[in-house]
């Protein structure tokens, strides 16, 4: 049985795509492929079919990430079909909670950032999209810093339903 996770922030052109993209390289390098499955979306429509922003994907394939991506919205019938759904930032979190049909489809939500021990009550990943590259490297770094987190706790859900 696959699990599905689906990673939303606000548009789905900047730190939803990026944390698919990087999560995605983890569950590969860690063998999980084709048990995983990761998708991204958006909060709104205001980009829905547009490919990431270019400085997402620049940032994203400088450090060797691959990203195949189009925009598109969140729906709240996904619930019925994810293990996880992981919002970038609190406004995120509300949105989605307001979307969610359950408390049992509510209880899948998480903040990506609650999966790094070190970043306490910081939890919120920073919209890069108003400012410049670096803000693009510093998603970066918060994703990746998250993955591994995100991925042992993945992997356990996985093995869970395997044994």
């Amino acid at each position: 049985m696959t699990y599905r996770v689906c990673f939303v922030c606000t548009g789905n052109i900047c730190r939803s795509p990026m944390a698919e993209s990087v999560f995605r390289a983890r569950v590969d390098d860690a063998g999980l492929e084709g048990l995983v499955e990761i998708e991204s979306a958006g909060t709104g429509d205001w980009h829905e079919g547009e490919g990431a922003d270019p400085r997402a994907r620049s940032v994203l394939e400088e450090h060797g990430y691959a990203l195949d991506h189009a925009a598109r919205r969140f729906e709240p019938s996904w619930f019925a079909r994810l293990d996880l759904v992981i919002a970038l930032d609190a406004g995120h979190l509300k949105a989605l909670r307001l979307l969610a049909p359950t408390q049992e489809d509510a209880a899948k939500i998480r903040l990506l950032r609650s999966y790094t021990p070190a970043a306490a009550d910081d939890l919120d990943v920073p919209d890069p999209y108003y400012g410049g590259l670096g803000g693009f490297e510093e998603c970066l770094e918060m994703v990746e810093e998250a993955s591994a987190g995100l991925l042992a706790a993945v992997r356990d859900d996985v093995e869970g339903r395997m044994a």
